[in-house]
């Protein structure tokens, strides 16, 4: 897809929008996500214009919003309750597979989540690490294959 072909910034937000703010919701709690997703858009909107190609714009989002979890997770809190679990898509099995995930490293966590939970392609999963489909297939397999020994074990 070439620069001309982006699609415009309001049709990206409107098609991802959702997904992300779920996505926030599930790792930080809803009223933390609710800042977060702001961030998160408005980082986005910054950066479209400068965007080289329009490929593996949800993956992009995704780390976008991914990092920004990151920061909100470092950053000190007044009050030390446990964020909501938000069952906003509405995949039960999904919400067991995130509580799983979180015993795994941070890469492995991330390709397990993105490819089983957000149904990403192992390109998109790679954009959204700062690595390739190869690298992609080969953390989800792993972090796949470590899930099954701690259930075995």
């Amino acid at each position: 897809m070439s620069r001309m072909t982006l699609p415009p910034f309001e049709r990206f937000y409107e098609q991802h929008r959702e997904e992300i703010f779920g996505f926030l919701a599930r790792r930080l709690g809803r009223e933390r996500a609710e800042d977060a997703f702001q961030e998160t858009f408005l980082r986005a909107l910054r950066a479209y214009p400068k965007l080289k190609h329009g490929e593996h714009l949800r993956a992009w989002a995704y780390t976008i919003a991914g990092r920004i979890a990151i920061d909100e997770h470092r950053r000190p809190r007044a009050d030390a309750d446990l964020p909501e679990i938000a069952a906003l898509d509405g995949r039960p099995a999904f919400a067991q597979l995130e509580h799983l995930a979180d015993q795994l490293p941070p890469t492995e966590r991330a390709a397990v989540v993105l490819r089983y939970g957000y149904d990403l392609d192992y390109s998109e999963i790679g954009a959204a690490l700062g690595s390739n489909a190869t690298a992609a297939r080969q953390a989800a397999s792993a972090g796949i294959r470590r899930l099954r020994q701690k259930e075995l074990s």
